[in-house]
């Protein structure tokens, strides 16, 4: 997001723009530094652990792990710059939450069968290529959705260890390890209930944005920010300000995500147009879409959501979809949804004790949540 973009969504002028500018420059040099302690920790887990033999997993995860916009990362930092000024400990601390994004990324993708991520292979679909160009027998479909559950094992052990080992105080890390832990189970069970939304049950809005705040609204905002304002010991008051924002704009964020599931550019997003579509996924598009929705064009997308769900949609299908659902208006209330959260979420800071640094960076940390790109 530019600074023009930050700009015209506040009120003030120069101190805004001011303050728009630090943000950007703050956040180039913390994703610059995070990228760097991320590749120096895994070279030396790769060193550890794998050989010529099983050197494939390096390759697959050098590209799982490279790109994005470390959205969990940045939470983690802001969180602990909350309560303590920043340090080569706190970053690498905060750069761990990338390792664990990433082995929700690769297992996500094998569920959803997705055969991109950021526009280039997924983790399954590279070790399945793999597999194929060394003449392995059996399925390479099978081998490269198998080992990319094992590569996101490697991630989730190597994400604790980060932490342990980000040089921050012990006592800091044990104090935390209760919310990382909640962190981890909450994203494993929020999986499993994305698995039992399938097509085929009837939904509600309410369903989906409960299973969105599990699944990616809690583990892509609030706990990050939670876990780096327990890292650097902040009171009661500055967590619960904090929870209270990251409820709003970590739902904020799924909501954009659900957006660009649906009617994303595929140059921008590296997916298909209408990708959670041909998935059959509930998303909040679609339960939106249903509520506002004429008898008639209830009907035609029910229809349009169990073919989805049956592998049955072409692009034609795809198109006659995203047509019905602008038709209902539920695109732009799902845009409404998103004002609404991105201000309850920067009221939820306005009487915490939260310093003027930190307060700014959350402030724009919002508006990059709720105005993405990809």
């Amino acid at each position: 997001m530019t600074s023009r973009t930050v700009r015209a969504r506040t009120t003030g002028g120069a101190s805004e723009d001011v303050e728009a500018r630090e943000f950007e420059d703050w956040q180039r040099q913390v994703r610059a530094r995070t990228s760097a302690h991320l590749r120096d920790f895994l070279d030396r887990r790769y060193r550890e652990h794998l050989d010529d033999e099983t050197r494939v997993i390096a390759k697959v995860l050098g590209t799982a792990t490279s790109g994005g916009k470390q959205v969990r990362s940045l939470f983690v930092l802001v969180g602990w710059l909350c309560g303590a000024e920043e340090n080569p400990a706190a970053v690498r601390a905060a750069a761990s939450a990338e390792l664990l994004h990433c082995f929700a990324l690769v297992q996500d993708d094998v569920m959803d069968e997705s055969a991109l991520r950021r526009g280039a292979p997924s983790a399954h679909s590279m070790f399945a290529q793999w597999h194929q160009a060394e003449g392995l027998p059996g399925s390479a479909q099978r081998f490269g959705e198998s080992a990319a559950v094992l590569a996101g094992d490697l991630c989730l052990v190597w994400a604790g260890q980060m932490l342990r080992e980000s040089g921050l105080p012990a006592e800091a890390v044990a104090r935390a390890a209760p919310r990382y832990d909640w962190m981890r189970a909450e994203l494993a069970v929020g999986q499993f209930r994305d698995l039992l939304n399938v097509v085929e049950q009837e939904t509600s809005v309410e369903r989906v944005l409960s299973i969105a705040r599990a699944k990616s609204g809690h583990y892509t905002v609030r706990r990050p920010l939670e876990l780096g304002a327990d890292l650097a010991g902040c009171p009661a008051e500055v967590l619960g300000a904090l929870g209270a924002y990251g409820d709003a704009v970590g739902e904020a964020f799924q909501l954009r995500d659900d957006v660009l599931g649906v009617f994303g550019d595929p140059g921008v997003t590296g997916k298909p147009v209408g990708d959670d579509l041909r998935a059959g996924k509930a998303v909040t598009v679609v339960a939106v879409a249903e509520e506002l929705a004429t008898g008639a064009q209830r009907a035609r997308l029910r229809d349009l959501r169990r073919a989805g769900g049956q592998d049955r949609l072409d692009d034609d299908a795809v198109l006659r979809w995203l047509a019905i659902i602008e038709e209902t208006g539920a695109r732009e209330r799902v845009e409404q949804l998103i004002d609404q959260r991105l201000q309850r979420g920067l009221t939820a800071l306005a009487a915490a004790p939260i310093p003027v640094r930190a307060r700014a960076h959350l402030t724009a940390l919002a508006r990059v949540c709720c105005d993405r790109t990809r």
